[in-house]
């Protein structure tokens, strides 16, 4: 039989159980404040079963509060894909004086750019002439309500303000692939008897820290169920993307940032 373990090999015993207990907590908090703010993801995804008609990128929430060398290599990263075009889900920035540097950046964009607003988009008070000067200069637009059909008559995309409350009416286009970008995703819900084909979101930020097999920790209002990624509608497919920036806290776990590639 062996000797019991010594008050000393006990110690010790207990000391390397608490070194690999504080790894287990420390390698978490490193890959989200250190890791993945900052590591960009690509994903692709298909939608419908018949042939696609365009191949673009979309992200969202960039909140841009000064970090050039990131949003630089994020326009690269949207450029090395080259899309027919490329959508933007709202909250560009947070402070308006933010505003001119993040339009210069977004400028470097090498297709065109339709984009709408977020809710910190109107708060931060930043005048949406700029913004419509800024994503015209790329041949896209800047959508509060309104639509645009992209070179070749067969995509449409409907860009809806954040700042409205009832129903709204979608300008669908017959034989063409509706688009509808919209800042709020449970505004899915809003759009009973109108089907699209592509509904794009952001504001969840996925939660931005999410916990395997539990989910986000927080999602802010205007999210409902569809807090990240796919989901079926009444009015069609819809897509949260988990957003570029961050707000509040620069943290991010198991949810990195995102530019999405749609073939539709």
């Amino acid at each position: 039989m062996s000797p019991p373990p010594s008050n000393l090999n006990r110690r010790r015993f207990l000391q390397r159980l608490g070194l690999i207990g504080a790894a287990g907590l420390l390698l978490p908090a490193a890959d989200a404040k250190c890791l993945e703010p900052h590591w960009l993801k690509i994903r692709r995804l298909r939608i419908g079963t018949e042939a696609p008609v365009c191949r673009f990128a979309y992200f969202t929430d960039l909140h841009y509060k000064g970090d050039e060398a990131y949003v630089r290599s994020v326009v690269a990263a949207i450029n090395a894909l080259r899309p027919d075009f490329i959508c933007f889900g709202g909250d560009l920035i947070e402070d308006a004086r933010h505003l001119p540097a993040a339009l210069a950046l977004l400028a470097e964009l090498e297709a065109p750019l339709y984009g709408v607003p977020g809710n910190h988009d109107y708060w931060s008070h930043a005048d949406f002439g700029l913004y419509r000067a800024g994503f015209g200069r790329t041949g896209g637009a800047w959508l509060t309500n309104d639509h645009r059909d992209p070179p070749g008559g067969r995509v449409r995309i409907i860009g809806l303000a954040c700042n409205r409350s009832h129903e709204p009416a979608l300008s669908l286009k017959p034989a063409a692939r509706n688009l509808v970008l919209m800042h709020y995703p449970a505004w899915a819900n809003q759009l009973a008897g109108q089907r699209c084909d592509l509904m794009l979101a952001g504001h969840s930020h996925g939660g931005q820290v999410r916990i395997p097999f539990y989910g986000p920790l927080v999602i802010p209002f205007n999210v409902g169920p569809y807090d990240l990624g796919r989901f079926e509608t009444e009015s069609g497919p819809l897509y949260v993307n988990p957003g570029i920036g961050w707000f509040y806290m620069n943290l991010r776990f198991n949810c990195r940032p995102e530019v999405t590639v749609f073939e539709v």
